[in-house]
């Protein structure tokens, strides 16, 4: 029924329903239903309220826009507001994920923002330009020498007119165009041009981003000033293969585009902070090829480090062995075990914010063995004695430089509240974030997570949402404690 009516409406209606829609981060259809029902979409569902000052930055207090699935999107205000009449030029390569281009290029334009869209030759392979211009509302450009484009050197007009130019996805191709300095084509040729910040979204098989020629790219990019949002790991279009190429989904790239669209010059809500953020599984060895370990990623602590490193703190990140980049706004220190990782962050002291996200493995074995372990026919298995690992969240709670915000993730398969109280007193944390990582919840190791946030004053339950959405909203509830603590002083 929204999409019947938003059809129905005159220009200038439309482009009312559209910022109204921007301003509290929901889609015009969204919008439009609770205009219709007379919805309240700003009641929450916590177990607990808590007055908290709304930030004058880009990182204000969230909103929150419900998905088809049941998903929650959490959105920044401001940071909606940042897109308001931004001119975005999308360079769409030819790779199957350019599909996802289409529910991108909406997104944005449901935030205000214009999108003019360039497609190269082998995306028009899997994504039509009819389709491309009509969710645009706007020509499709990919002809280098089009005589009604070019008569005014049109390549170079994208490149200076727009704001900010996207690529995505960002095929091998490109980014070897990109690094090398081809142009050669209407796409690589803007991209030579530009004086404009570029964000690039890869995307490609896990063989061909791990391969060496793609890594001295990505290397050569970065040092360029290039900015990346991805690649995330998971299942490819090729059947059986999976890893690291996959494209960053539309809503992760519509926040990355975000906070490029904030100003070099705005406040930075954490400015001055220092924080430490551990990530990923750790590797306890058993013999030269066997360890002891979990199906943690790394997902969840890398959105956590990269969206305080935007918010302008200083991030340490110590990672255990995980198939992600390093964050952009985060020194990262790569570990394997659980002692490793203990001495990373003990030596990262003194910080304002320690948060311990990583799965860290509760026991290792006593002894390493020199050589692998052979089994024994009619012995039956080898025993392993196991000891315990150091505590890092523990260890902190009560250290002498114990930082100001302590924060730890409970990883949770039952009665997920009793134990993350527990462990809220027992390792002496101010919030625990609780998760419950049953395998059919898919957290470990998926892209989304539910969550409570668990302080002395109660328990506060957040919806289903992407991790950096999590990150997100993790990072305002910190600004927020942190005005508090200033306010009180």
């Amino acid at each position: 029924m929204a999409s019947i009516t938003i059809r129905n409406l005159d220009e200038a209606a439309k482009q009312a329903l559209r910022e109204r829609a921007a301003q509290n981060g929901r889609s015009m259809e969204e919008e439009a239903r609770l205009l219709l029902g007379g919805i309240n979409s700003d009641q929450t569902s916590t177990n607990y309220q808590r007055d908290k000052p709304i930030s004058p930055t880009s990182y204000a207090p969230l909103n929150r826009m419900n998905t088809s699935d049941g998903e929650t999107i959490a959105i920044s205000k401001v940071n909606s507001k940042a897109f308001a009449s931004k001119r975005i030029l999308l360079i769409i390569g030819g790779g199957i994920a350019a599909y996802k281009c289409l529910d991108l290029i909406r997104r944005l334009r449901e935030r205000g923002a214009t999108v003019r869209p360039v497609m190269t030759k082998a995306a028009q392979e899997f994504v039509t330009p009819l389709s491309v211009s009509a969710i645009a509302n706007d020509k499709v450009f990919s002809d280098l020498f089009d005589r009604d484009d070019e008569h005014d050197i049109g390549h170079i007009r994208l490149s200076r007119e727009a704001d900010l130019i996207v690529v995505a996805p960002a095929t091998a191709d490109l980014m070897a165009k990109m690094a090398q300095g081809h142009a050669n084509d209407l796409a690589s040729t803007v991209l030579m041009a530009t004086d404009k910040p570029v964000l690039i979204a890869p995307a490609m098989n896990p063989a061909m981003w791990s391969h060496p020629a793609t890594q001295r790219n990505l290397q050569t990019l970065q040092s360029d000033g290039i900015q990346f949002i991805g690649p995330n790991a998971g299942e490819m279009a090729e059947s059986g293969e999976a890893g690291l190429g996959r494209m960053a989904e539309p809503m992760e790239i519509v926040h990355a585009i975000g906070h490029l669209l904030v100003p070099d010059d705005a406040p930075k809500p954490l400015a001055g902070k220092r924080a430490i953020i551990t990530s990923g599984p750790t590797h306890e060895p058993i013999d030269p090829v066997r360890y002891i370990a979990n199906r943690s990623s790394g997902k969840q602590g890398h959105a956590i480090a990269e969206a305080l490193g935007r918010a302008g703190a200083e991030v340490i990140l110590v990672s255990g062995p995980v198939e992600l980049p390093d964050p952009q706004h985060a020194e990262t220190f790569h570990v394997q075990t659980a002692r490793e990782m203990q001495s990373a962050v003990e030596k990262a002291l003194p910080a304002d914010i320690a948060i311990m996200v990583a799965a860290v493995a509760d026991w290792r074995s006593v002894t390493e063995a020199d050589e692998k372990m052979k089994k024994e026919n009619g012995k039956g298995p080898s025993s392993l004695k196991l000891t315990e690992n150091p505590d890092i969240l523990k260890g902190l709670g009560h250290h002498a430089k114990r930082p100001s915000l302590l924060i730890g993730f409970a990883a949770e398969t039952q009665e997920l509240e009793k134990h993350a109280k527990a462990k809220l007193k027992r390792k002496n944390a101010d919030w625990i974030i609780a998760n419950d990582v049953s395998p059919e919840g898919g957290v470990m190791g998926g892209d989304k997570n539910t969550v409570k946030r668990i302080t002395s004053s109660g328990i506060e339950s957040w919806p289903k949402m992407n991790k950096a959405d999590v990150a997100e909203r993790l990072v305002n509830e910190i600004i927020s404690h942190f005005e508090v603590e200033t306010l009180e002083v």
